[in-house]
């Protein structure tokens, strides 16, 4: 079995071959090693390994993880799933990055709080980028008017925008969804809106991350790859937190 070691240099080739074909920088494109359900164990090895940004799916996970992990220097979580507002203190308190921003009720409530704390965050708005009805995400039309409003939150820092793109076997159908991210990034620099610098793309995760890249993503979300399977959800974090 492959070491998490390995694995990590495995998809950091992978990395480098795809931007290649790209004609891009491999230095353009961050590797966010999704680390739920797996213990601080594991993490601490990607950390080893030179990783120092995890993400997590699930508030409360991300904490558990984080105050365990709160002594090691420079490991820091990236909170990469849907936000219920009641959870946004594990999110300000724990969070450097937060990659799922899809509702003026959940900035509201991260703004105050950080604002409160005399901090800032890291946000991306996330982009439901296929259209189907069972995923979170503004629809592409919805975003410039989105993006415009949070021109109201200071302590947002809007660095771009996130999707997760249709889960198929078909090139075609997943490359569509990247293109609409990649053409709306151009549409959101061309009207120059104000909240945020929409420099950066995540997208793409173990299945497409190589694809993805293809199409301007500045940071991959790679869980599987890493990691391996996934393991007991309920391990690491408490439902009633």
């Amino acid at each position: 079995m492959a070491t998490i070691v390995e694995n990590l240099a495995a998809v950091r080739r992978k990395i480098e071959r795809a931007c290649a074909a790209a004609g891009r920088d491999p230095a353009e494109v961050r590797l966010l090693p999704v680390s739920k359900t797996h213990p601080p164990e594991l993490i601490m090895e990607a950390y080893r390994a030179g990783e120092r940004l995890f993400g997590e799916n699930r508030p409360q996970e991300l904490a558990a993880k984080a105050e365990q992990l709160r002594d090691v220097g420079n490991l820091e979580f990236a909170a990469i799933g849907h936000l219920q507002t009641n959870k946004a203190k594990l999110i300000t308190d724990w969070a450097a990055e937060f990659h799922a921003l899809d509702s003026i009720k959940v900035a509201e409530v991260l703004d105050r709080r950080l604002q409160q704390a005399g901090r800032g965050l890291d946000v991306f708005i996330q982009v439901n980028s296929s259209g189907e009805d069972q995923k979170f995400g503004l629809p592409p039309e919805e975003v410039a008017g989105f993006a415009e409003r949070l021109r109201d939150y200071a302590s947002l820092r809007v660095r771009g925008l996130m999707t997760l793109a249709i889960f198929s076997d078909d090139q075609v159908r997943v490359g569509r969804c990247f293109a609409v991210m990649r053409d709306l990034q151009t549409r959101l620099r061309d009207i120059g809106t104000a909240a945020g610098s929409y420099d950066e793309l995540s997208m793409g995760m173990s299945g497409d991350f190589e694809l993805a890249i293809g199409y301007g993503a500045t940071t991959v979300r790679v869980g599987q790859s890493i990691f391996g399977a996934r393991l007991d959800p309920n391990a690491y974090w408490n439902p009633a937190g």
